[in-house]
């Protein structure tokens, strides 16, 4: 999947969930230019942009050296973006609809405007709230508060989706930050909740967090990373039966694994995955 998806980094032009077919209004060109108005002096260079696939985190982090610079993350210049997420809230407008998405590793804004002629897509977004959606656009900042312009925001329809998702943004987070021959490792930084997927020593990163967690949060890790949970993760329902732990235990110690960077919700918030490092 990831040869695929990811056949160009570091272009990463492309990716396997992209906005090919259907309605991709808003001008929205993966790796591809942008003419017409984008054009003449003063008017940012959109020849060389890319489409990259990142975390709610990596949205929230990401570096703006001063009010309407580029975003960069992992030391790179973003100019489109995609990113997977939960709506937890919908607010239509007349001339825009907000929504608010999370991903397991944080919560953004995203914001779509509407043409004259599509007022419906407001009341009627094809969406609901508990959904899980795709969304591209383009960081923005607005007084201090980071969100996404979004091009386009589409019901995902494939659980699969959200895993390679995830699987695609820790690929490119890593290819710009894993050390190289030689190199003494990376700077450290994650895309997720703590920095989970750092480049360097991450399988000493995994060992050392678990090792600070409580006995039920091994206790279910050890269960998890046995267990075959398919594409989906498990769900809270197998862990209580495979470990005899209560439902009350197996939440706290999601809890924790979230918190660690260890795990992440896949399809819904009872149902986790263990972040391969």
């Amino acid at each position: 999947m990831l040869t695929d998806t990811t056949a160009a980094y570091g272009g990463y032009t492309k990716t396997g969930f992209g906005a090919q077919g259907g309605d991709d209004s808003g001008g929205f060109f993966a790796g591809g230019s942008q003419q017409g108005s984008q054009g003449g002096g003063g008017q940012k260079n959109f020849q060389d942009e890319s489409l990259r696939p990142v975390t709610v985190k990596q949205i929230l982090e990401a570096d703006e050296a001063y009010s309407g610079a580029d975003f960069k993350i992992d030391g790179q210049t973003v100019t489109q973006i995609t990113a997977v997420g939960q709506v937890r809230s919908i607010n239509p407008q007349p001339t825009n609809i907000t929504i608010r998405i999370d991903d397991g590793t944080g919560t953004v804004e995203v914001k779509k405007f509407i043409d004259v002629d599509k007022q419906h897509e407001a009341t009627n977004p094809g969406f609901e709230v508990d959904q899980h959606v795709r969304v591209f656009g383009r960081l923005k900042s607005f007084s201090g508060k980071r969100y996404v312009s979004a091009h386009l925001i589409r019901l995902i329809t494939d659980p699969n989706e959200v895993n390679y998702h995830m699987l695609e943004a820790t690929y490119v987070h890593l290819y710009f930050t894993k050390p190289q021959p030689g190199d003494n490792g990376g700077d450290g930084d994650g895309m997720f909740i703590d920095g989970g997927a750092g480049a360097g020593g991450m399988g000493g990163q995994s060992n050392s967090k678990l090792s600070g967690c409580s006995n039920l949060a091994r206790r279910m890790h050890t269960y998890m990373n046995s267990a075959s949970g398919g594409n989906e993760g498990v769900h809270l329902n197998n862990v209580v039966s495979g470990t005899g732990m209560s439902m009350n235990d197996v939440l706290k110690a999601a809890e924790e694994l979230l918190g660690q960077g260890l795990i992440y919700t896949t399809v819904d918030d009872e149902t986790w995955s263990i972040l391969e490092y």
